[in-house]
């Protein structure tokens, strides 16, 4: 696996792409490339950081896998490429922000557009099995992303973090709440969304208000 990554981020992540366990996470990764069906395509993994760089993220969104089914995944957690039918979890994503700051529904759910923006939206994991999810779990990719949380919250200031579902709360310790905000809820999957534990819970406009608090532009959501 060649570490193809946005130059800023390169810059601050340099350290962990020669630490071993992520040689031995790039070897992993690109035997399973040349052996298996996996998304998302080799060239979007990293497409989180190029599309969010450092100095612009100002707001980080985190899921846990890629989706593993075909033509799903673009490196973008929750986010599709366009053609692809919206996933419940970002359908009830939508719907929160329409009921939130009226925004409406879009056609797509290709969420390049909040990462152009300056949304991080990632995933603890980077890369899966076509059809098998979670398959890339424990291999070292968590690390790597733990380690995207603690640099961005030790580097940076007023990021906000939204922590969605028990898995993403976890990270709440690698993030200093002093200097950032911190927004958690249920997890936007039907599941949890239907038994009350994501709607109403306001995220977008508040990470607005926090933004235009501290001078940053708000979210186009």
């Amino acid at each position: 696996m060649n570490v193809t990554i946005n130059e800023g981020w390169k810059n601050h992540l340099n350290d962990e792409f020669e630490k071993e366990y992520f040689k031995n996470l790039a070897e992993f990764v690109k035997s399973e490339y040349n052996s298996h069906t996996i998304y998302p395509k080799g060239k979007r993994i990293f497409a989180a950081f190029d599309h969010s760089s450092f100095d612009d993220t100002r707001v980080v969104i985190l899921g846990q896998d890629p989706y593993h089914g075909p033509g799903q995944a673009n490196g973008l957690c929750f986010s599709v490429n366009d053609g692809i039918a919206t996933p419940p979890s970002l359908v009830n994503i939508f719907k929160e922000i329409k009921e939130d700051i009226g925004n409406p529904i879009p056609n797509s759910g290709n969420l390049e557009r909040w990462a152009d923006q300056g949304v991080l939206l990632l995933n603890a994991t980077l890369t899966v099995r076509a059809h098998q999810a979670g398959s890339h779990q424990k291999m070292g990719w968590e690390k790597f992303t733990d380690r995207v949380i603690e640099i961005v919250s030790a580097e940076k200031e007023h990021v906000v973090f939204m922590l969605w579902g028990g898995y993403a709360k976890k990270k709440a310790t690698k993030i200093d709440a002093s200097k950032h905000l911190i927004l958690t809820s249920g997890h936007p999957s039907p599941l949890s969304a239907n038994r009350g534990y994501w709607f109403g819970n306001k995220h977008f406009s508040k990470a607005n208000e926090y933004l235009t608090n501290h001078g940053k532009s708000p979210i186009q959501w």
